[in-house]
């Protein structure tokens, strides 16, 4: 006879890995946040962020986007590893036998639990060589310069673009196209080889909306690599 623990044993469903409740821990007494695999976080408030902006504003100038971004890039290869780490070992199978839905699951939950607002991925232009991620109540948006005439997630896009250029094994570069800052419902991101998507920022540049731009990207000949 099988018994129920054996069944159990055997046939385990892990939940969800980035639930608040179990992912994140706290000591009021330190001031210290950890994770459930004891790894320490760190909570960046709003001040702190509008202040990064403004600080790189004031001592780089028109170069403080790429601070940022080149700092995102940092983030996002760390992130990626985390990533891969836990979700492997708690769901017991190397990232690279999980199911869309499961991977993509896994990154809303853990990019929400992060603080990081929410993530969605829309792979309608995969055959065309493009990732679009579409994120909602950023923080860094929230703590960006309002009527710029540019998207202010350079953070964001410098994670994005580090995360699945590991993921995908090809470099892979972003472009972000709208951003809450500037009044949007969501920012949109693109990811693609640089040649091929890099044209999206001078069209966004010009006023061109996101639909137009993903258009004109598909439309253009691809680039021999």
């Amino acid at each position: 006879m099988i018994s129920v623990a054996e069944l159990l044993k055997d046939n385990r469903s892990p939940g969800n890995y980035y639930a608040v409740d179990a992912y994140v821990h706290g000591d009021f007494e330190t001031g210290l946040i950890e994770n459930r695999r004891g790894a320490r976080l760190v909570a960046l408030p709003d001040t702190l962020l509008q202040a990064i902006y403004t600080g790189l504003d004031h001592e780089t100038g028109q170069a403080a986007g790429i601070v940022l971004e080149n700092c995102g890039r940092w983030w996002g290869k760390n992130f990626y590893s985390r990533f891969v780490q836990e979700v492997s070992e708690y769901y017991s199978r190397p990232l690279a036998e999980m199911e869309m839905v499961e991977f993509l699951q896994c990154l809303k939950e853990c990019w929400k639990t992060h603080g990081w607002g929410t993530i969605d991925l829309d792979i309608s232009y995969y055959q065309q060589g493009f990732l679009v991620l579409k994120t909602w109540l950023s923080a860094f948006a929230a703590a960006a310069p309002v009527n710029t005439s540019q998207p202010q997630c350079f953070a964001e896009v410098g994670i994005l673009s580090a995360f699945f250029s590991q993921l995908t094994g090809r470099e892979l570069h972003c472009v972000q196209t709208t951003c809450e800052s500037m009044g949007a419902d969501c920012n949109h991101f693109v990811l693609g080889i640089a040649d091929r998507v890099n044209p999206a920022q001078a069209w966004q540049q010009e006023g061109h909306d996101h639909k137009t731009i993903m258009e004109r990207l598909c439309s253009a000949p691809p680039t021999s690599n």
